[in-house]
């Protein structure tokens, strides 16, 4: 179930052109990744050797994540419930914010009855957007951590790290009562002792596979391809709510995925009926 961040074998430049394709700053490091399929494939093989008493998870029950309030129960899983064994699913995650986008960008995935997790950032973010913090929770979306001031946590002394992940999760259950299951390290780079700390503190990291690179781009059509370009079954995509261009290129990503059939979800979603791990690094 698990696979090594560093892969043994491979030639330098084949390790550096998986990481340009993903984006992940951290590849040179080693450490046990899972994929989301494996893992909801590893948790639902121990479901049907259990007791008929052992049902799934609520991976977005009220109090951790997300919890949603539209009373509805469709394939765009916005009460947790949709099965991604059987639906095509593609998890959809907005990283750094909140911020003055996100209003816009919440109306739009409410318009189209799409979930998303929010990797939120903590220093100028959560701090000046605590309605936003509270209005993401509201509208049945899953809440994470991008950590209090996006530092490299690879080069941060590991008191320092574990500053950065509990500042956002004491600010985040202050403003809404519930406590981030996951994390997304700042520019993908992660390592075992970043790992153990996270166990430590109860928070599974989650990287991507389909990346924008919106950070260098306003262009919304060259972002709507990128995605589109990469994005496959069981994959996590990474977009940013604080860019200009991002934004504004939600609507086509999300009417060109449902044309081809997939079921846009949150990482826990995508993950169901396996809750995330606390250490753990999952990545498609």
């Amino acid at each position: 179930m698990g696979r090594k961040g560093r892969i043994s074998g491979l030639s330098v430049s084949l390790v550096g052109a998986v990481c340009l394709t993903l984006g992940l700053s951290g590849c040179g490091a080693s450490y046990d990744t899972t994929s989301p399929r494996s893992a909801r494939e590893h948790a639902a093989s121990d479901a049907d050797h259990s007791t008929p008493a052992a049902s799934k998870p609520d991976v977005l029950k009220k109090g951790d994540g997300a919890d949603d309030k539209n009373g509805t129960n469709d394939k765009n899983g916005t009460d947790g419930s949709v099965d991604c064994a059987v639906a095509k699913c593609v998890a959809l995650t907005f990283d750094a914010g909140p911020s003055g986008n996100t209003p816009r960008l919440l109306k739009i995935l409410k318009q189209e009855k799409a979930h998303a997790t929010f990797f939120m950032l903590g220093r100028k973010h959560i701090d000046r957007h605590p309605d936003l913090v509270r209005r993401i929770a509201d509208e049945g979306h899953e809440l994470a951590n991008h950590t209090w001031s996006h530092k490299i946590l690879t080069k941060t002394d590991s008191d320092e790290v574990r500053t950065e992940i509990t500042r956002v999760q004491t600010a985040v259950k202050k403003l809404t009562g519930r406590t981030p299951l996951l994390m997304r390290p700042p520019q993908g780079r992660t390592d075992e002792r970043v790992s153990k700390i996270c166990r430590e503190l109860g928070v599974a990291q989650v990287l991507w596979s389909v990346t924008a690179k919106d950070y260098q781009t306003n262009d919304s059509a060259l972002i709507e391809k990128r995605v589109l370009d990469q994005t496959k079954r069981d994959g996590i995509i990474l977009l940013h709510d604080i860019y200009k261009g991002t934004v504004p290129a939600v609507p086509g990503i999300l009417a060109k995925l449902k044309k081809e059939g997939y079921t846009v979800v949150t990482v826990s979603q995508l993950m169901a009926p396996a809750v995330p791990e606390a250490g753990k690094v999952y990545r498609p």
